[in-house]
């Protein structure tokens, strides 16, 4: 009885440490997911794409460049540049890509939404 006690302590504390691990890998992607999940789930496109074409975009790179300005004043890279996809951006050159990237997002998740895509998981009430 007891090797199979033995076993089984093992296998538990294996499986602690795949749990451990698995999150020590998607905890990092915590805000990236809740910035999707927000954009896809949280907000009704029918509505804001309207209000977009009319020159609310204008607004929302507004306050992307803003984003990228304090940003890359209050958090610049450890070594002064950053490193994506193998180039070597400087500071603010590193944020616009990010806050693009970002931006970016928004609008494929509010053209995957204007899709139907979606279906079940988004369905606002009318107002």
């Amino acid at each position: 009885m007891e090797p199979l006690v033995v076993s089984l302590q093992t296998l538990l504390a294996a499986g602690w440490d795949v749990v451990i691990n698995l999150l020590a890998v998607l905890i990092p992607w915590t805000p990236l997911v809740a910035w999707v999940a927000f954009w896809l789930l949280a907000v009704n496109w029918e509505k804001l794409y309207p209000v977009m074409a009319k020159g609310a975009v204008i607004g929302v790179l507004l306050i992307g460049v803003v984003m990228v300005l304090i940003w890359g004043l209050i958090a610049p890279p450890a070594e002064g540049v950053h490193h994506l996809f193998g180039l070597r951006p400087s500071n603010f050159v590193g944020k616009a890509i990010y806050v693009t990237m970002l931006l970016t997002i928004m609008a494929l998740c509010g053209s995957v939404q204007l899709s139907g895509a979606c279906g079940s998981l988004c369905r606002f009430t009318e107002e």
